[in-house]
C-alpha cells in the first residue's frame, strides 16, 4: 500500500487507466447511467469498478441515493489525484509514441575527402537536428568507386561524380556541379603557350602528366586527349584527386581535378591552372543510393531532407 500526499491509500497493483478514466466521467457527471452511455460500459459494470476503487481505497468516493450523486470528501481529494495521473498518463502515452516515429540507427557514407570539406557541413548540420538519433559512419576514399561501393552494398550512401551511363539500380540526386580543370606546377612551367593554344600529338610527346587510375575525370581526359591525337606520358595514375595535386605541386607533371578539389586544397599557391581550350566537360557531383533501398527509413530520410 502507498500513501499519496492527500493521505489517500491506494494499492498500486490493481488499478487502472480504465477504472480512472470512469471514475473521473462520473465525477463530473454525477449521473450513473449518463457516464454508462458516455464510456460504453453497463451501469452494472460502472458501479463494480467504482466499488473495486472504494473497496482498494478504503473511503466512499459518492454518496448516492435515489435521486442524486454527489462526491464525498475522499471523492473530492481522489479527483484531484486520478486528474493528475490521467494527465501523466497521456503526457507518457504520447511521448512513447513520438519516440516510436523518431528515426534511430546507423547509416554509412561514403565519399572523398574533398567532398568531406566541400558538402558534408551543409548536408550533415540540419540532418542531424531533424535526426538526433541517427548515427552517421563517414568513410572516405576515392569518389571513382562510389557508385561501386553503394552497388556492393558497403555504404548506404555515397557523394560522387554522376557517371555518362548511371547504372539503372542506382539513383542520384545532384549537389553541385564543378569544372574539371588542367594544371600544373608553378615551377618549372611545363607548357608554354603554344602547347595551351595547339595541343597536339607532338608538342604534348614530352609532357608529363598525372592522371587518375578511374573515373569520370580519367574518362573525360582520355577522350579530350584522343580528340587532339595525343598519347599521353603518364608519369603516375593516382587514386584520389588530392594526391594528384600534391604530386603536380612539386612539379611532377600536370594533372586534371575537379575545380572543387582546387578551392579546398592547401596546396593551391604551388599550383597553376591552364585556361586550356577547348575545355573539358564539367560534371555533376551528387549522392548516391541504391533503387531498391530508397524505402528504407533510414535512407528515406536523409535522400528527402531538406535542402
Amino acid at each position: 500500500m502507498i500513501y499519496l500526499q492527500y493521505n489517500v491509500p491506494i494499492y498500486e497493483t490493481n488499478m487502472d487507466s480504465h477504472a480512472l478514466r470512469l471514475f473521473l466521467s462520473l465525477a463530473d457527471n454525477l449521473h450513473f447511467g449518463k457516464t454508462s452511455r458516455e464510456q460504453h460500459v453497463s451501469p452494472s459494470a460502472l458501479s463494480r469498478s467504482i466499488k473495486q476503487l472504494e473497496d482498494e481505497l478504503g473511503a466512499p468516493l459518492f454518496l448516492r441515493d435515489n435521486r442524486s450523486v454527489r462526491l464525498t470528501r475522499e471523492g473530492q481529494q481522489f479527483r484531484e489525484y486520478a486528474q493528475e495521473v490521467m494527465n501523466g498518463w497521456q503526457a507518457i502515452r504520447q511521448t512513447f509514441k513520438q519516440d516510436q516515429l523518431i528515426l534511430h540507427g546507423e547509416l554509412s557514407l561514403y565519399c572523398s575527402v574533398t567532398a568531406s570539406y566541400s558538402f558534408l557541413y551543409d548536408i550533415l548540420s540540419s540532418f542531424r537536428q531533424n535526426y538526433p538519433r541517427i548515427e552517421m559512419k563517414l568513410h572516405t576514399g576515392d569518389p571513382a568507386k562510389a557508385v561501386e561501393r553503394v552497388q556492393q552494398e558497403l555504404e548506404d550512401l555515397a557523394i560522387g561524380a554522376r557517371p555518362d551511363n548511371l547504372p539503372a539500380d542506382v539513383a542520384f540526386q545532384p549537389i553541385a556541379r564543378s569544372e574539371l580543370r588542367f594544371i600544373g606546377p608553378q615551377s618549372p612551367q611545363l607548357l608554354n603557350e603554344e602547347q595551351l593554344k595547339q595541343p597536339d600529338a607532338e608538342s604534348w610527346r614530352d609532357v608529363p602528366m598525372i592522371l587518375s587510375e578511374e573515373g569520370l575525370a580519367r574518362t573525360r581526359t582520355d577522350r579530350w586527349l584522343k580528340s587532339h591525337d595525343i598519347k599521353p606520358r603518364i608519369y603516375a595514375q593516382v587514386s584520389g584527386n588530392e594526391a594528384i595535386v600534391s604530386m603536380v605541386s612539386l612539379g611532377f607533371g600536370i594533372g586534371v581535378v575537379p575545380q572543387i578539389v582546387l578551392d579546398n586544397s592547401p596546396l593551391t599557391a604551388r599550383i597553376r591552372i591552364y585556361d586550356i581550350q577547348p575545355p573539358l566537360t564539367a560534371y555533376d557531383i551528387g549522392l548516391f543510393a541504391l533503387e531498391k533501398r530508397l524505402k528504407d527509413p533510414l535512407i528515406a530520410a536523409f535522400w528527402n531532407r531538406q535542402r
